[in-house]
């Protein structure tokens, strides 16, 4: 059988096993398991994925535990990972930290328009992405989304910018336009992952 049905069956025989949960938090169990499935095997990629399956324990166990949980108001996290050690999630950043180096690239550059400012501006956007990329609070879509519509795409803008200022009249309209529609964009992005991110 391929890995990934085996991974699917388990995640749908967790699924069965917890129909008793609300249908939100019962997709947030199977996305921690989906994530730290991935997480593992990437961590130990000779691992094969039974073995992984087997570490994180019986679905019905899984289920139970996530019940047991539910009713006290607490998530499901993976106890123990295979050395027996206590589970540690990667990326455990308050929310706020690449999102605030992300939204804050933008006017520091502003404030800053020579050295260090686009070092700076550059150093924020790289570590923001990584944190945002490294961190649990959002699924892998939105991370994406996030680096793409944060980094990514106003890192473009500004270089589209930079080099059809340098090809137009001397006198071309200020870069304060695309600096506040980029800081816009930053800051509605970010305030959309604020909104969504997992606790």
């Amino acid at each position: 059988m391929k890995t990934a049905d085996l991974v699917q069956d388990y995640l749908r025989a967790v699924e069965r096993e917890a129909s008793a949960l609300p249908a939100e938090r019962r997709q947030e169990l199977l996305a921690d398991l989906a994530e730290h499935i991935e997480v593992t095997r990437a961590e130990r990629p000779g691992t094969a994925v039974v073995v992984v399956l087997a570490e994180l324990g019986d679905p019905r166990t899984i289920a139970a535990t996530a019940l047991a949980e539910a009713a006290h108001g607490n998530a499901w996290v993976p106890a123990r990972s295979h050395d027996d050690a206590p589970f540690a999630r990667p990326g455990r950043v308050h929310p706020l930290v690449p999102l605030l180096m992300l939204t804050l690239v933008i006017p520091f550059g502003m404030v800053f328009p020579d050295q260090p400012g686009p070092v700076f501006g550059v150093l924020f956007r790289v570590i923001g992405a990584v944190l945002l990329c490294t961190s649990v609070h959002w699924r892998a879509v939105q991370k994406t989304t996030g680096v793409l519509l944060t980094a990514v795409l106003p890192t473009v803008l500004i270089a589209t910018w930079n080099l059809s200022s340098g090809v137009l009249q001397e006198d071309s309209a200020p870069a304060l336009l695309p600096n506040l529609v980029i800081t816009a964009l930053i800051a509605a992005v970010c305030t959309w992952l604020w909104r969504i991110r997992r606790a």
